[in-house]
């Protein structure tokens, strides 16, 4: 990365009592507009969510804007930084849940974790008394975790409640800690854990993205690198980009020994995929493949891509 990078990404969410969130979509859009920000927001009852890129003038422009909401007084963001731009474009997205675990009632609001800093987080998860949870997708964990991580080994965070309530018992009386990329599933992963009686129960502050961009790699307990939504595909220690490539088919991001595989195919197939894509899937991603080159060979960007 470049010692002045072009883009300033900005992760952000903050959970609330926001029943307008509906008709804040259009101002909502249109400050995004106004700051030349790309990426994605969701709005919902219960707050907002999201990760936005652009220029530092356009992402401090967004904070401001948000702040003045008192919905959102106390919101708290994590930037960090890319040479190539992140997003393809701005969406504003109306939702049930700003994330989504499918349990109603479940409120990070009332009932939640005890927050853990970044500089603290090695003590707690060091302690063999302490059961770490990894609350990610399966994919996520796969290129990146802490050491000792319990993976659920699950495929979306709907699927988080059933694990849990699975594992009560192997839960009940130890000390759990819990981590999530930017700290909003956890937010609702602590809150459900609460709720089925389990009393100690730790979190990560900011996530893995604020643990890697605060602790030193030489005390560093993270192995690998950390999964993010947006074109960067993984960042490792220092929130420096890996060396990961997305799969346009299937989305599971991509090691380089992966891309070599006869079963890759820029666009339309990798090892995860290439066994349940049909001839029709095939085409239809060969052809936004071929859409998406000709969009280069114009020096232009296509949205698939």
């Amino acid at each position: 990365m470049t010692k002045n990078p072009t883009y300033t990404v900005a992760a952000l969410y903050h959970f609330a009592d926001f029943p307008r969130y509906a008709g804040f979509k259009a101002p909502l859009e249109a400050i995004c507009e106004e700051a030349g920000l790309k990426g994605t927001l969701l709005l919902a009852s219960e707050g907002i969510n999201g990760t936005v890129a652009g220029p530092r003038h356009g992402i401090d422009r967004l904070i401001t804007f948000l702040r003045e909401q008192p919905e959102f007084a106390a919101l708290e963001y994590k930037l960090s930084y890319a040479d190539d731009e992140p997003f393809l474009r701005m969406k504003v997205r109306l939702k049930k849940e700003i994330v989504t675990m499918g349990v109603p009632g479940t409120d990070p609001r009332k009932i939640v974790g005890t927050y853990v800093e970044p500089e603290g987080w090695n003590d707690l998860i060091a302690d063999p008394d302490t059961v770490v949870i990894d609350t990610r997708n399966d994919y996520e964990v796969a290129i990146g975790t802490f050491e000792r991580a319990v993976n659920p080994d699950t495929a979306s965070f709907r699927e988080f409640p059933g694990w849990a309530r699975a594992h009560r018992d192997e839960l009940q009386g130890r000390k759990v800690a819990m981590f999530c990329t930017g700290g909003i599933r956890c937010e609702k992963a602590t809150a459900f854990v609460r709720d089925l009686g389990i009393e100690e129960v730790y979190h990560l502050k900011g996530g893995i993205l604020k643990y890697l961009e605060e602790v030193p790699a030489d005390e560093s307990l993270w192995q690998g690198d950390c999964f993010v939504f947006d074109e960067r595909v993984a960042v490792g220690q220092g929130l420096e980009p890996g060396d990961y490539t997305l799969c346009r088919a299937c989305r599971h991001p991509l090691t380089p020994d992966e891309t070599r595989s006869d079963a890759y195919v820029e666009g339309v197939s990798c090892p995860h995929c290439i066994g349940r894509l049909t001839d029709d899937d095939r085409a239809r991603f060969a052809e936004r493949q071929r859409q998406i080159e000709l969009a280069k060979k114009r020096g232009q960007r296509h949205l698939g891509g």
